[in-house]
């Protein structure tokens, strides 16, 4: 059930009961591809930074240990030790990705593993069948990401296809599980408003928005939002899926989205680029040989009360571990926390101010 509690314009502030707990939305879920967060954080870590959802990659899960495996486990959140909701991606974005490795036909997609070539074919069936073994929250239908730039004939052949598909997963989906269906039709907007009015008649726990962050511009990205949006059902969460970063997820937020994932404030982190209250950070930069001040001295998350600048971009220097550690933890923290305030602004109804100071920041 999903339930919404305070709306600003298009904005929502709403609570999606699960069969592993409540979701307050929006809400930013922390990517977990192969069941763990890249940067040595573990399910107590992520908890600690505030995280109410992990996404998981079926693509990634069924080449290596295997859903079965995971299944003969107790499922995810036993293998993880997580006892929160958890969102398994179809592997259909890993399909598009895979483009030299693969062939599309009605029946699924026939691709060579990336980790030892062995040919695969994955169809709506048997991503169903994947997504119940790994036993997530969850689960997305399989559908077809087209390239971008894509002509309008791809895009509109791509989208029948995915919409076949998800009828596909409807009849297979398990019991146990939600289902969340994907708008598709790259940047032509015609295209996805009437995907967004067709899927809009099925019987599905949410709707997300794919195919996007893949290319475009984010003016492109944010038309293609404000004309589709207010076409899928207002009373069931809306996911707009890869995207991504602070100032994305404020101008979705205020067109309607209220369910995101990235994996930009991990691979940053990894990299040495964090994120604070007035901008990005890049801590290999010589300005914070000296600098013991935490990363940011606003955040309360474990690497700001326990560490310096200096000390994590000497840790970066020297290549140890536990600079890509701290970084993602402190990254993390400031994705949940944001998404936490974004929250409490829409429930007092200052979200339009809050978004203007919160932008007007980072720029600093």
């Amino acid at each position: 059930m999903y339930k919404i509690h305070k709306t600003e314009g298009r904005a929502k502030r709403a609570t999606l009961h699960t069969p592993h707990g409540e979701i307050q939305t929006p809400v930013f879920m922390n990517v977990a591809t192969a069941a763990a967060i890249k940067g040595a954080l573990s399910a107590p870590d992520l908890r600690e930074v505030g995280c109410q959802v992990a996404l998981c990659n079926t693509y990634h899960l069924h080449l290596r240990p295997g859903d079965g495996v995971v299944q003969k486990l107790g499922g995810l959140q036993k293998f993880m030790n997580w006892d929160r909701p958890i969102l398994t991606d179809s592997g259909g974005f890993q399909v598009f990705s895979l483009a030299a490795m693969r062939k599309i036909k009605e029946e699924g997609v026939y691709f060579s593993s990336h980790i030892d070539g062995r040919k695969i074919f994955m169809g709506p069936e048997e991503s169903m069948d994947i997504q119940a073994a790994l036993g997530s929250t969850i689960a997305m239908a399989f559908d077809e990401c087209p390239p971008h730039p894509a002509e309008r004939k791809y895009i509109i052949d791509s989208v029948n296809r995915t919409t076949r598909w998800l009828h596909r997963c409807i009849r297979r989906k398990s019991p146990a599980q939600m289902l969340f269906g994907i708008n598709q039709g790259g940047v032509y907007a015609d295209i996805r408003i009437e995907h967004a009015k067709e899927i809009s008649q099925l019987d599905l726990d949410g709707f997300a928005l794919g195919g996007l962050a893949v290319g475009e511009t984010h003016e492109q990205m944010y038309h293609i939002l404000e004309e589709t949006v207010p076409h899928l059902p207002r009373d069931k969460p809306t996911y707009l899926m890869g995207v991504g970063t602070p100032e994305n997820l404020l101008e979705a937020v205020e067109r309607g989205v209220d369910f995101f994932d990235c994996v930009l404030p991990a691979r940053n982190g990894r990299h040495g680029h964090v994120y604070t209250s007035t901008g990005k950070l890049n801590l290999f930069n010589a300005k914070h040989e000296l600098d013991d001040t935490p990363i940011d001295p606003e955040c309360s998350c474990y690497t700001c009360r326990n560490h310096s600048r200096a000390y994590i971009r000497h840790l970066f220097k020297a290549k140890e571990m536990l600079a890509m550690r701290l970084a993602v933890i402190h990254n993390l923290h400031f994705y949940n926390n944001l998404m936490a305030e974004v929250r409490g602004a829409i429930e007092s109804g200052n979200f339009a101010e809050y978004k203007k100071t919160a932008l007007e920041g980072w720029k600093q």
